[in-house]
């Protein structure tokens, strides 16, 4: 199913990056974007809303005395560059409290708690992501997910290995997996790989392409479980 969601928020830039969010998320499709709590109030009559980003700093009405005014609002994901109202946010059983500048993928790990429960396990194999953005040289780059062999954890960055060509970004490979289709499958605190791409595998390591990648002593049990070796 598809989540209705609209934008609350007037700074560009900030509204520029949402868009781009969820753009590359299958099951949001963007209704409107407002620049302030009036226009977002006539959105919410005109559609059947289902989620809302919602800036706190906002002209004419502040964020939280908006969602105060609402009967019945959607599902809410606040985002702020102010931590000091999360505790208050709160009170309005809103999702999540997303701090400026907020990364992908936090962003992925928010809007999946908007999904209904019986649904989360269909969104994620039907819609699962065709292409991820990563920054490499200070550019947003779009990485085929069917490419990717595996993903190597190294200190604050992680190496992607794709079939022509190998990129290396800033970024956390526990939150990547959470964003990763469900074929990519941890075997190692340093390693994540395509279960698709493996050439051959034995209880101590798999190999993708000549590459001999070790399974970790934490993950033998699962892993054997999961190739059923």
């Amino acid at each position: 199913m598809n989540l209705k969601c609209i934008i609350i928020e007037d700074e560009p830039l900030a509204v520029n990056v949402m868009k781009d969010y969820i753009q590359q998320i299958p099951f949001l499709e963007l209704i409107a974007v407002c620049n302030d709590a009036i226009s977002a109030m006539q959105k919410l009559s005109e559609h059947q809303i289902d989620l809302m980003f919602l800036d706190l700093h906002l002209p004419k009405v502040k964020g939280l005395d908006f969602l105060a005014a609402i009967k019945n609002p959607p599902k809410v994901i606040i985002t702020t560059a102010y931590h000091e109202f999360a505790v208050e946010s709160y009170k309005y059983q809103v999702l999540d409290y997303l701090l400026k500048p907020i990364e992908f993928e936090r962003f992925v790990t928010s809007v999946l708690k908007a999904l209904p429960v019986d649904s989360k396990s269909d969104n994620q194999k039907t819609n699962e992501p065709e292409f991820l953005f990563f920054t490499v040289n200070k550019k947003r780059t779009k990485i085929q997910v069917s490419e990717i062999l595996y993903i190597e954890s190294q200190k604050e960055n992680i190496k992607i290995v794709l079939r022509e060509k190998t990129i290396i970004t800033r970024h956390s490979i526990s939150e990547l997996e959470k964003t990763l289709p469900s074929d990519f499958i941890r075997i190692h605190r340093s390693f994540i790989i395509s279960k698709n791409k493996i050439d051959t595998f034995d209880s101590q390591s798999v190999e993708i392409q000549n590459k001999s990648i070790p399974i970790g002593r934490n993950y033998k049990n699962y892993i054997k479980d999961l190739l059923e070796y």
